[in-house]
């Protein structure tokens, strides 16, 4: 989230696409609802089924699965025609002005941007840069220009009327017209505008794109930085933001910074490969920062060990391959297919389910099947720990070689540690209990492997990686050096410290304190300022753990912006307790707020013949600003050459309408998904599917056949999936809850009354439903929250399953064991295809069938 939870009240207008917040994100919709309370707020839900969240919308309209990014071009094209975007905002603090290339292209025709290579399924994105001069780009006088990014992006979503968004999406032109006009006003400077989505946006071959989209649209209209703006990223799981700010994700080490390559052979290499040049001469390019943020990483992880003599250890840090390599791209969908082909051997599955979870379930079990051993670390025994007893491999568990252990863990409520929700909020939970039985916290599960690794690896001086391993800084168990246990010596060394010169033993203050000299060390630079030794003026006994401040009371006279819910005394916010980020761009050019009635930042410096006196004497006042450089211009217009622009984490300082570091085009384009009720795309280029998206085509993949129709004839229902209230993910903590059970006891289907007629089937019927890849047996549930759509001239059916099912439950579950017999993942039935940038699986949009059970 760009925003926080509460700063959804200052919004005039919610769109809400790809979630369900009502009912699986219940707190964000007190907010939302505030917000209409409060500002007489337009809430509006775009959603394939009317639900819980449609209910209480002002503005509710349907669309196919799988065609968000058709409507979001239209809305994009709606506010270039109209010229309702923030001509001043989009003029100064986005690319718009950049030209680009004169061989860039989109052939429509074809259907793909310049650069393409069919045969690879891949891009050369070197006709999508900047045009420069004197090694910086070239910027038109004005936003007519034919070659600059705004006339580009006019020129592309030209294509995107509402009649053929209608016919993409089965949307109504009148229901568009709507969404379009209320969200489009919110352009104003005395409006803002925010959106709120979730993985029915993100799980697609166009995921990426998806929230591309949405980013020019927030762009165009000024809502990036501003209170009541921003795009909102709903998660799914409470820690979910925490978890991939500290590495989670194969290609990241904690605070985003870049796993290394096998070339990049030596530190200095790595750096170079990382560290961003300035763009331009107002650009902070805050990325320049990057040696000292990783160097500071590497002491964190080596200690002492860390030396400049041995590059602070950066040999010992893991590689991946360079792109062609086995081991380039080791994201989800490629470690399962790894695992089938047998190549990975062992699996370390640690609170997660990835037999009910992963696409393609069924290739998932039998990938584990040829596994010599998986360790499984749960809550409660799942699909993945007990594969081997799923009827539906058809195999006998004697014949099946994984070797399977089974650690039992503590619950959240049952251990210490920081939770990192969306809004990027860092807050403490304190432990409520004791875990039972063997079951302990992570962290002492991870101490235990490790000791035992150690004394391996001493002992065997051969072992691959071992000096990596034996120089690792592990000493978070010591209770003479940690009193507070393992989760705050942790947090400690996450915040980072001082290891050389006067303020040696201090916890660092913030990250400007992070040196590349070896003199800092930091466990992630984002986090810096969240564990501090400096107490604050107004009470100096405070604790130090910024995660477990709760101040309410102080939060309103440090905010001294109004009443905007900025709440900085509670909690802690990375960057900086920063709660909006890129809040600089929420002021024009001389530091005036936009919207003075949410003003998130002022700045406030000495004035004398309309310039200020000495810009670094002055100061921002409200939110932590994104960097303390002064406004771009004094107040009488001219230039302040202290001044930078707000985009800081890009070289050029400036918002991207047009991303040439994207795999499948600098523009958002709809594509249809990969499994797909028609034969052409209906934007007319020859591509049906996005051009760029990763295809696995093995045996149990069973792929869709684009080029017949005998598919979409077996297979003619879109189908998505989706979650209930009463159950949490893959329901392995949820389906362990004999009550929570028998609200929601088994898999079912919903559909259109128009279907069940259609098809002869009466609610509560057991049905299967049908797949290329498998089958799920599921209770039919016709209802009019799924109606039919009509998609280029032709009916389309849409159908819906949760997929927080599968076969394993616990003999107590619901009054009566055989209510749950077949009940599966839904997972069963979704495809091998990922994103081309993320490789995030298309799970939300595919085809199926419904048959008799």
């Amino acid at each position: 989230m760009t925003n926080h939870w509460i700063d959804l009240k200052n919004s005039d207008c919610i769109l809400i696409m790809g979630a369900n917040p009502a009912e699986n994100h219940p707190v964000s919709m007190r907010w939302v609802l505030k917000a209409r309370e409060d500002n007489g707020a337009m809430v509006i839900h775009v959603d394939p089924r009317f639900t819980r969240t449609s209910a209480v919308a002002d503005l509710y309209a349907p669309l196919r699965c799988g065609t968000d990014l058709a409507m979001l071009g239209g809305l994009i094209r709606y506010i270039l025609q109209k010229r309702l975007y923030h001509e001043p905002y989009v003029a100064h603090y986005t690319n718009a002005l950049f030209r680009i290339h004169p061989d860039f292209q989109f052939d429509t025709a074809e259907g793909v941007f310049s650069g393409y290579d069919p045969q690879h399924r891949a891009y050369d994105n070197a006709t999508w840069q900047y045009r420069t001069a004197d090694g910086e780009p070239e910027k038109a006088g004005d936003l007519d220009d034919p070659q600059c990014v705004f006339q580009l992006l006019k020129k592309h979503y030209a294509r995107y009327t509402p009649d053929r968004v209608s016919s993409i999406t089965g949307t109504s032109t009148e229901d568009l017209e709507s969404i379009y006009a209320a969200f489009a006003a919110t352009g104003a400077p005395d409006r803002a505008g925010t959106i709120m989505y979730a993985m029915g946006w993100t799980q697609h071959t166009v995921g990426t794109q998806n929230i591309r989209a949405m980013t020019i649209i927030q762009l165009l209209l000024g809502n990036i930085g501003r209170a009541g703006g921003g795009v909102n990223a709903l998660r799914g799981e409470s820690n979910v933001q925490g978890s991939t700010d500290h590495g989670l994700l194969f290609h990241t080490l904690p605070g985003y910074l870049k796993v290394p390559r096998a070339s990049d052979s030596t530190l200095d290499a790595y750096h170079r490969r990382n560290t961003p040049e300035p763009i331009g001469p107002r650009s902070a390019n805050w990325w320049s920062h990057y040696p000292a943020y990783s160097v500071s990483f590497l002491k964190a992880l080596f200690g002492d060990r860390a030396t400049p003599e041995n590059q602070f250890g950066y040999a010992w840090l893991p590689k991946l391959d360079d792109p062609g390599g086995p081991y380039a791209d080791c994201s989800w969908l490629n470690l399962f297919d790894r695992m089938y082909e047998g190549t990975i051997e062992g699996l370390l599955a640690w609170g997660q389910n990835p037999a009910c979870s992963g696409a393609n379930a069924g290739k998932v079990r039998e990938a584990l099947c040829r596994l010599k051993w998986l360790v499984s670390v749960n809550l409660f025994p799942n699909e993945t720990g007990w594969f081997f007893q799923d009827e539906g491999l058809g195999k006998d568990p004697r014949d099946i070689a994984t070797e399977v252990f089974v650690l039992p863990a503590a619950t959240s409520v049952e251990k210490a540690g920081s939770i990192t929700n969306s809004g990027r909020w860092v807050q403490w939970r304190y432990q409520a209990a004791d875990p039972p039985g063997d079951a302990l916290p992570d962290a002492q599960i991870m101490n235990r492997i490790f000791s035992e690794l150690v004394k391996l690896y001493q002992q065997d001086e051969e072992a691959p990686m071992r000096e990596a391993i034996l120089a690792l800084k592990w000493d978070y168990f010591d209770t003479a050096k940690f009193p507070d246990g393992p989760a705050d010596a942790v947090a400690r060394q996450i915040n980072g410290n001082v290891l050389s010169g006067d303020k040696a033993g201090r916890q660092v203050a913030d990250f400007t304190d992070l040196r590349a000299d070896g003199s800092t060390s930091s466990g992630n630079w984002l986090y810096c300022g969240s564990y501090t030794a400096r107490p604050t003026v107004e009470s100096p006994k405070r604790e130090t753990n910024r995660a477990k401040w709760r101040y309410r009371e102080t939060s309103q006279r440090i905010d001294q912006t109004g009443d905007l819910g900025l709440n900085s005394d509670w909690a802690w916010c990375w960057p900086a307790n920063r709660r909006i980020l890129y809040n600089r761009a929420s002021v024009d050019l001389q530091g005036r707020p936009f919207d003075v009635k949410r003003p998130v930042i002022v700045y406030k410096g000495p004035v004398e013949n309309g310039k200020y006196v000495d810009s670094r004497s002055g100061h921002w006042q409200g939110d932590v600003a994104d960097g303390g450089w002064p406004p771009l211009q004094h107040p009488d217009g001219t230039v302040n050459e202290l001044g930078a622009l707000p985009f800081i984490m890009n070289p050029e300082g400036t918002a991207r309408l047009f991303a040439a570091g994207l795999k499948d085009g600098p523009l958002p384009e709809h594509y249809e998904p990969w499994e797909t009720p028609l034969v052409d795309n209906p934007l007319g280029g020859r591509a049906v599917l996005n051009p760029a998206a990763v295809i696995f085509r093995g045996e149990a993949d069973r792929p869709w056949n684009p080029e017949t129709d005998e598919d979409r004839r077996k297979y003619p229902f879109v189908c998505t999936t989706y979650r209930v209230t009463e159950h949490w993910q893959t329901g392995v903590m949820t389906r362990h809850c004999p009550w929570l059970s028998e609200l929601q006891p088994r898999m079912f289907v919903e559909m259109s009354l128009e279907l069940a007629a259609e098809l002869q089937i009466r609610p509560g019927t057991p049905v299967w439903v049908v797949g290329k890849r498998g089958r799920v047996k599921a209770i039919a549930l016709p209802t009019g929250r799924l109606q039919p759509l009509s998609i280029e001239g032709r009916t389309v059916h849409q159908v819906g399953l949760p997929w927080c099912f599968g076969w394993k439950h616990p003999p107590a579950a619901g009054s009566n064991p055989a209510r749950h017999a077949g009940t599966d993942s839904a997972n069963l039935l979704t495809a091998s295809v990922g994103d081309a940038n993320t490789m995030i699986p298309e799970t939300k949009a595919f085809m199926v069938n419904i048959e008799p059970s």
